[in-house]
């Protein structure tokens, strides 16, 4: 059986079971159109990450040079977008470069979707917000990946061999990411925690609950390191927004 169509019916049968309600998360690959959007956002946002050092990856086109130097000008239009886009269709979007990393994933599927259910389960005082179904889509561009709260869709950068950025099992960037999710309108909103403090605080969030299935795991050696004080068990999470008012001194 040739491999594409196979691993797009895989996709297809997910998509099908989320929508019976026994799929926890859809593992996919972007659409072209995804993927455009995608390019073109990083294109937009392209001053801010050079101001904060981010290395961000981008097709290999001659054309994306031209459009930076016109994001930073603000000089962008939507004929720039439709060039760009015809560009990428003609010569650069291909399925088969994403099967090698949606393959790693779906390798994965059973325990992403065992770490869901043990969110699920958690007894807290303030409110983890849980999204039905998740999706995950994977892209050959951008920073890394990005996460959007209210839909609950994550995007995940990969490269055409199946490799991912910071660990090699993409289960631990995905819960990660979840994590994010889950505490984004009650804690980080809610509470106007700076972004040093959240990373800090999703990180031991994500230890405390799947370090034993996650063993690879690890806390990032950056920001604020106050959560670490407030977060040594499960028990400690149950009334976690009160332990960070307390901790800012609010």
């Amino acid at each position: 059986m040739n491999k594409l169509p196979f691993i797009l019916l895989l996709g297809f049968l997910g998509i099908l079971r989320a929508s019976f309600g026994q799929e926890k998360v859809i593992l996919r690959i972007s659409s072209l159109e995804e993927e455009v959007d995608y390019i073109w956002q990083n294109i937009q946002d392209i001053q801010f990450f050079e101001e904060k050092g981010y290395q961000v990856v981008f097709p290999k086109l001659k054309y994306i040079d031209l459009l930076k130097e016109k994001s930073e000008d603000a000089e962008l239009s939507s004929n720039d977008y439709e060039r760009l886009k015809s560009l990428f269709t003609d010569s650069i979007y291909k399925s088969v470069d994403y099967l090698a990393g949606l393959e790693k994933m779906k390798q994965n599927q059973s325990l992403i979707e065992k770490m869901i259910g043990m969110l699920g389960q958690l007894e807290l005082d303030w409110n983890f917000k849980i999204h039905q179904p998740y999706v995950v889509k994977l892209t050959l561009y951008g920073p890394g990946g990005s996460y959007n709260p209210d839909t609950g869709h994550i995007v995940l950068f990969t490269t055409t061999e199946g490799g991912f950025k910071q660990y090699e099992n993409p289960a631990c960037t995905i819960i990660h990411e979840i994590v994010h999710m889950g505490v984004e309108q009650s804690l980080i909103q809610k509470l106007r925690i700076p972004h040093t403090s959240k990373e800090r605080i999703v990180d031991q969030f994500v230890l405390l609950n799947f370090q034993n299935l996650i063993p690879s795991y690890q806390l990032q050696d950056m920001g604020d390191y106050r959560a670490d004080a407030f977060m040594n068990s499960l028990d400690d999470l149950k009334d976690l927004d009160q332990k960070i008012k307390d901790a800012l001194g609010e």
